[in-house]
């Protein structure tokens, strides 16, 4: 039987069994927000990680990729599909295949064969559920619009929590059905809570109960004192202007990037990721003073923002972006680094911290100001106020949240 207290602003969640689903996978190589909170709850219940079923389309057009041969290993039954990851802790890859239907235009037609798909999904997660014996667990999606939106009719959890961290409609692919699914999911949920106060707001029009919990930042990854030094691979002598994370138009703005490269071409402008299309084919690698690195592995980003002077944000503003909380802003700030971003709502609690631009001059003479006006004392404050992001505070919120329900 869980246990669920208050004392003081600190909540405790114990002894709970949790099933969290999703869209991002496990085994995925980016940051995931859901697997930090699974790694925080499990530290007091038991978590159920599981990964979103392989669709139709997926297992052919990525027919070589090793994740869906391990999916169908599973499917196949060739292997298990629960994995214990650590303590209190599992993972769970669906033996089944869902088919893919957003290409469907007819709404009933969509929410025909979105039941059975969730009926396949459902019916892999109770199995799996009495395996590890689990009772009144609380079911956590996190943005799953379509693959989950029965889930709480089929499954019957004790409490069901939508998470919101992204505004998926923006996205052309959640936007077509999503535009009326998303909002029946919110308002059927029993609380909703969201990583920016952009989303608890949209959360909140159609649930009363909706949370703004924060985000994280995994201190330990972006300790300035364990990190192994890259500065012998990038250029000597000169101001090294970085971005981690993916290089994608439609959250980066390529015209500011092109523009302060080539407004200050004493500057080295580093661009640490995996690019997109139109990235790959951008006037920015025509530029002497703008280096690729490409895709690194996770351990390895903290190593490049060390060797920054100058850390950036230059995102667009738009419907995806509008609400977005990038845990890099975090990541930087942990590093002790200077960072200029856009100024959004979302970074609007950063702005004590870091340095806000509305347009492409902002980023030059704010980078000037960033790199002329650094000191140790900054620092320490950039980086004293990034150890209040942690996931153990975020997920308290959540904790707290959940209190309130339980």
């Amino acid at each position: 039987m869980g246990t669920c207290l208050m004392n003081g602003d600190k909540a405790e969640l114990s002894g709970f069994d949790i099933v969290m689903v999703g869209q991002q996978a496990w085994d995925t190589d980016i940051g995931s927000n859901c697997k930090n909170i699974a790694l925080e709850l499990s530290k007091t219940n038991r978590v159920l990680y599981v990964n979103s079923p392989l669709d139709r389309s997926t297992r052919y057009r990525k027919r070589n990729d090793p994740g869906v041969g391990e999916r169908l290993a599973v499917i196949n039954g060739r292997k298990t599909g629960l994995v214990k990851i650590q303590e209190n802790l599992w993972t769970l890859y669906p033996n089944c295949m869902v088919e893919s239907i957003n290409w469907l235009n007819h709404a009933w037609l969509f929410n025909f064969f979105n039941r059975r798909n969730n009926t396949k999904f459902a019916r892999a997660i109770k199995a799996c559920v009495a395996t590890l014996g689990f009772n009144d667990f609380i079911l956590f999606n996190d943005n799953e619009i379509f693959k989950a939106f029965y889930l709480s009719e089929m499954l019957s959890p004790k409490l069901s929590v939508y998470y919101s961290r992204d505004y998926m409609l923006a996205v052309d692919y959640w936007k077509k059905h999503g535009e009326v699914l998303e909002p029946l999911l919110i308002a059927d949920s029993d609380l909703c809570v969201a990583n920016s106060e952009y989303l608890s707001d949209y959360c909140g029009r159609y649930n009363p109960n909706a949370y703004y919990v924060g985000q994280g930042c995994d201190l330990e990854l972006f300790n300035p004192d364990r990190i192994t030094s890259v500065a012998g691979m990038l250029p000597a002598g000169r101001a090294l202007i970085g971005y981690v994370g993916a290089l994608h138009e439609l959250r980066l703005d390529l015209g500011v990037l092109e523009y302060i490269a080539r407004s200050r071409p004493e500057w080295v402008l580093v661009l640490v990721g995996p690019e997109s299309e139109l990235f790959e084919k951008s006037r920015l690698h025509d530029l002497p003073n703008v280096i690729f690195t490409g895709k690194k592995p996770p351990e390895q980003l903290s190593a490049y923002i060390q060797a920054f002077d100058v850390c950036i944000n230059p995102q667009l503003v738009n419907e995806v972006t509008i609400g977005n909380y990038p845990r890099k802003i975090d990541e930087y700030l942990a590093m002790g680094k200077p960072v200029v971003a856009t100024k959004t709502r979302a970074m609007e609690i950063f702005s004590a911290h870091m340095y806000l631009c509305t347009s492409k001059e902002d980023y030059v003479s704010q980078i000037e100001m960033a790199l002329t006006d650094n000191s140790g004392q900054k620092e320490n404050m950039r980086k004293a106020f990034a150890a209040t992001h942690t996931w153990e505070h975020s997920v308290n919120a959540i904790k707290k949240a959940i209190a309130n329900h339980i």
